[in-house]
């Protein structure tokens, strides 16, 4: 394999990793990943249209990686500063309510997407 697509491909392997983390250690990102399958399999069973699957997708698309980011962003909070600190409390809380932002638009999206079909 050439090396850019190794590193390509390695790139892949990373964010895998990633993933990998935060389903094994974040309880949201868990509550999040059932969310997501009962998500598409109500998106399945009431037969969405291509520009609402499209929609759905971007939305729990901003979640996970809302999720993602927070995760990273404590993760480094924590590696930065080992003993409480009102200023990471700040950022590790921010960062949290970004993903509570975007899980709260997810919740709105979902009821336009699928309220009509009941």
């Amino acid at each position: 394999m050439p090396p850019p697509f190794r590193r390509f491909v390695q790139g892949f392997a990373y964010a895998g990793q990633g993933m990998a983390h935060l389903l094994r250690t974040q309880r949201n990102a868990q509550v999040h990943a059932l969310l997501t399958i009962v998500a598409l399999g109500l998106a399945a069973s009431v037969g969405l249209r291509a520009s609402e699957w499209a929609v759905l997708s971007l939305t729990i698309g901003l979640v996970w990686a809302a999720e993602a980011f927070n995760t990273a962003l404590e993760a480094t909070i924590d590696l930065i500063s080992p003993t409480p600190h009102p200023l990471a409390k700040i950022a590790k809380d921010t960062a949290a309510a970004g993903v509570l932002c975007s899980a709260l638009a997810a919740a709105a999206v979902a009821a336009f997407l699928f309220l009509p079909h009941f």
